[in-house]
């Protein structure tokens, strides 16, 4: 073989190369830097700021909105999934679901946020529709713009990201181990409990926190349903930026994105240790 002939993938790998430098590691170094250096000097005043009550309790509004809408995601999207397992491989209804989910999977930011405002908003479709005919007043306080609402959003997009990332998991369970274990004399409860639920637990598990890790990182549909206050990190980094209420705290926001950067991380090297153990029988 040629020195061009084995230089070829290097070469080929040079773009993507570029790109995780450009907008993955470049940003990923500005933001450490800025959260331990200010003014040019190196500081630990920004990382010891994490511990400020706003900045712990807006730490846990952000675990706990993305744990409960992982949760959600990751139950509701497995058994669509496995719903859609049940059927054949190639029926119209799995095409349908799967071409549906992986489009509402990416469904978010401000059109998602006005489409839950115009529908259960105060003068939602839905809300105003109960309201007249039923009397029933599911606006209430205001929730929808509050944590539970963030939930219900998140969740939108949480359920058919499962349905995508666990659908592969659920393929690879093959017939003749259920077989096998009725020829053995195991019931149905004992194959899914004995069999199937050990084989897909790191599959499940490893999805669940891709889930969190994607709504503990989304920024642009919270931003759009709430228009008051910083419940989440990702709103207390722009109020660092922009706000004139922290004017001047920009290290502060690196600070936050440096601790969003160590959470996602601790998160996906659980996930990819979760995959690996899951690739065993998958293969």
């Amino acid at each position: 073989m040629s020195r061009a002939a084995r230089l070829t993938p290097a070469l080929a790998l040079l773009p993507f190369l570029a790109y995780l430098t450009v907008f993955l590691l470049v940003p990923t170094v500005t933001v450490v830097v800025g959260a331990f250096a200010e003014g040019g000097r190196p500081t630990l005043s920004n990382v010891s700021a994490l511990g400020d009550p706003v900045a712990l309790q807006t730490l846990r509004t952000s675990v706990v909105l993305s744990a409960v809408s992982a949760v959600i995601g990751a139950v509701l999207g497995s058994l669509l999934a496995y719903l859609i397992v049940m059927g054949s491989a190639r029926s119209l209804l799995r095409r349908f679901v799967t071409s549906v989910s992986g489009v509402l999977a990416q469904c978010g930011g401000v059109m998602l946020a006005f489409a839950f405002i115009a529908t259960i908003g105060f003068s939602g479709t839905l809300t105003v529709w109960l309201r007249d005919h039923l009397h029933i007043d599911v606006y209430g306080s205001g929730w929808l713009f509050a944590l539970p609402g963030l939930i219900l959003v998140y969740a939108y997009f949480q359920i058919p990201l499962m349905v995508i990332v666990f659908l592969p998991a659920l393929d690879g369970i093959r017939p003749q181990w259920r077989e096998a274990s009725v020829t053995l004399g195991a019931s149905g409860w004992q194959y899914w409990t004995k069999v199937a639920f050990p084989l897909l637990r790191p599959a499940f598990l490893g999805a669940t926190l891709l889930l969190f890790a994607n709504a503990f990182a989304a920024y642009a549909t919270a931003a759009a349903l709430v228009s008051q206050g910083n419940p989440i990190v990702p709103l207390l980094i722009r109020a660092g930026l922009s706000s004139e209420v922290l004017l001047g705290h920009q290290h502060l926001a690196y600070a936050l994105a440096f601790e969003m950067i160590v959470v996602v991380a601790i998160v996906m090297a659980l996930y990819g240790l979760l995959l690996r153990r899951t690739a065993r029988w998958l293969q």
